[in-house]
């Protein structure tokens, strides 16, 4: 039984509930995406998912459909939750190319107070548009550095980056972009900053 069917299975059919649970169709260009953001080969990422690099190779080609399980571990590797490969889109041609608003797949990191919802429809591309709500008082647990081009536009609220030592406070209607830099964020608001975030190449 196929990872689709099993979720379809457990959540039941539209008859009965919400629109079922499916994986997301593009799990082996994500799982591509992930392992190259980090710099991880075939026999990287195979050998700690304990799998062959011709099962992986086979994922990321879409050739096969990873169990579950397999899914969890991947899920576990890259700290994602494991819904971030399942969708609840409905099985269309439209899923490809565009994302409903009731449809994103979400990341949520409660110690970071960050919400983040996938708005490319996959991490298949050249770059990777993220919807980012930062909690009152969020804050970067440490700086960090990604070999990425990044830019961004706030919509709601206000979000404080520095990058390199430089603290930046961007507001309402702000945007920004930086590549490789050393970077961290604070939200000293006393509300969510809602913001558009564009990362190149993806990196979840």
């Amino acid at each position: 039984m196929k990872v689709n069917d099993k979720a379809k299975t457990a959540s039941g059919n539209r008859e009965n509930g919400p629109e079922p649970l499916r994986s997301s169709g593009s799990i082996g260009a994500d799982i591509r995406a992930l392992r190259r953001s980090r710099g991880w080969t075939l026999s990287d990422l195979a050998e700690r998912l304990d799998r062959s690099v011709g099962w992986l190779s086979q994922v990321e080609r879409g050739q096969s459909e990873p169990a579950l399980a397999d899914i969890r571990g991947v899920a576990a590797m890259f700290d994602l939750p494991v819904s971030f490969f399942f969708s609840q889109s409905p099985d269309t041609a439209e899923a490809s190319y565009v994302v409903r608003a009731d449809s994103r797949r979400t990341m949520t990191d409660e110690g970071k107070g960050l919400v983040e919802s996938l708005l490319s429809p996959d991490l298949g591309g050249a770059f990777e548009i993220v919807h980012s709500v930062f909690a009152a008082g969020a804050r970067c647990p440490e700086p960090f550095v990604r070999q990425t081009e990044e830019a961004g536009y706030v919509i709601e609220g206000s979000l404080t980056l520095i990058i390199d030592g430089e603290r930046l406070e961007l507001n309402q209607g702000d945007s920004f972009r930086f590549a490789g830099e050393t970077v961290s964020w604070v939200n000293e608001g006393d509300m969510p900053a809602v913001l558009i975030w564009v990362i190149a190449p993806p990196v979840y």
